[in-house]
């Protein structure tokens, strides 16, 4: 299937971020040049057909230059060759999804051309009903025709639902896999969000991954990644010890992780808007650390000895984040930790007070920083594909340092 260029030159708004007529379509390669076309060739093996619409269904797939070469700023590619390399060391990885977003009904649908920008004016919204009822039943109950709507198109198609449940804050919901094996782990994610927003758009509600809503009484929301690797051919859990609370392949694994938490968090906290979850929320990690079974760390170890279900848990990332981005980079990290037998050090016990470790980066701007200056990223990844993205995200940032907020008029206008 044909597309262009452009598909890969966009900001989140939409905005054109590099000179896509240029010789090189501003991405440094010939065979991008002029906005030209490129093509997407389905995998077969993701089609789906849509329960949710009749008669429609949808593929995921892969991006071709038109010099025949896969696309090297394809995301999707970037977590096949983070799997190749797994695979060639006779290993699978293996991620399970513990996502969260937000479900709001629509009070004011009407569109108006001065609301269609870049980005497009967010629609009036109101609570399906009153937050801050954890586990409520009479939340559950309250919800239960739109979650029956979710758990309907998820399981038609065909995903690994493990428990839809209602979170915190008002509106709030969180969404559970089984896990899942290579890159199909990370196409589930790409379905569950289509899934969950189209569902919620066709009741009249809007369906949100964003971090932190900019909503009265709105809770921050966050996206767990839990993760392990698997023997190519036994199955077998690479990170199961019979004595210690984990292998010494996954010590390594936690290593690389803690590593290269900040340049990371370019991939797993990819929105300006993900560091207000971590530096407001008080359930989001802030240390670069990692312990048993507390969530407070980072990396939460969950299992021990002898449990076929040890596994880590990733508590940083943010639902807007890429999920072949998100997990390709985990995947990276966790092999320089195992190629270069990075020790994690011991568990903490009490990550919540440990003044003394590296803390998650404050901002957007302090994550492409240390993404700027990781050889191993650059490496893993590619150059091409790290300036590539170093170039998309600082247009952002550009664009939000060059708008003037809410906060400044009212904080300065009238006072000066």
């Amino acid at each position: 299937m044909p597309t262009t260029s452009a598909i890969l030159s966009m900001d989140t708004a939409n905005n054109i971020a590099v000179p896509i007529f240029s010789a090189d379509g501003g991405l440094g390669r010939e065979d991008m040049g002029g906005g030209g076309d490129m093509y997407i060739l389905p995998d077969l093996k993701t089609f789906k057909s849509l329960p949710w619409e009749p008669k429609s269904a949808m593929v995921l797939g892969d991006i071709y230059l038109r010099s025949g070469l896969r696309c090297p700023f394809d995301p999707r590619f970037q977590m096949q060759e983070a799997c190749a390399r797994l695979n060639a060391m006779g290993l699978k990885f293996m991620g399970g999804v513990e996502v969260e977003c937000t479900i709001l009904n629509v009070t004011n649908g009407r569109l108006t051309m001065e609301d269609s920008g870049m980005p497009a004016t967010p629609p009036a919204v109101a609570p399906l009903q009153h937050g801050y009822q954890y586990f409520s039943s009479d939340v559950v109950d309250g919800a239960g025709d739109l979650i029956a709507d979710l758990r309907e198109a998820l399981i038609g198609l065909d995903l690994p639902l493990r428990m839809i449940e209602p979170e915190w804050g008002p509106g709030q919901i969180e969404i559970t896999f089984d896990p899942l094996l290579d890159v199909d782990a990370a196409d589930a994610v790409v379905y569950l969000k289509t899934a969950v927003k189209q569902v919620a758009r066709r009741r009249g509600m809007i369906a949100s991954f964003m971090a932190t809503p900019g909503l009265p009484n709105a809770f921050s929301t966050g996206w767990h990644l839990h993760q392990s690797l698997v023997d190519c051919k036994s199955g077998v859990n690479a990170f199961l010890s019979q004595d210690e609370v984990i292998s010494d392949l996954g010590r390594n694994f936690v290593g690389g992780l803690i590593e290269h938490f900040a340049a990371g968090a370019a991939f797993s906290n990819p929105t300006i808007n993900g560091y207000k979850r971590l530096n407001a929320s008080p359930l989001s990690p802030k240390f670069a650390t990692w312990s048993h079974h507390n969530k407070g760390a980072m990396v939460r170890l969950i299992g021990g000895p002898g449990d076929q279900t040890t596994h880590l848990e990733n508590r940083v990332g943010e639902p807007a984040a890429n999920p072949y981005l998100y997990m390709a980079s985990q995947i990276f990290a966790g092999l320089d930790g195992i190629e270069r037998k990075i020790d994690p050090g011991d568990p903490v016990s009490d990550p919540v007070l440990l003044s003394d470790k590296p803390i998650m980066p404050v901002d957007l701007i302090h994550a492409i920083e240390a993404l700027e200056q990781s050889s191993m990223y650059s490496q893993s990844l590619g150059e091409e594909f790290v300036n590539y993205y170093l170039m998309i995200q600082k247009y952002a940032i550009n664009r939000f340092l060059s708008t003037v907020t809410d906060w400044e008029h009212r904080e300065y206008f009238e006072r000066f």
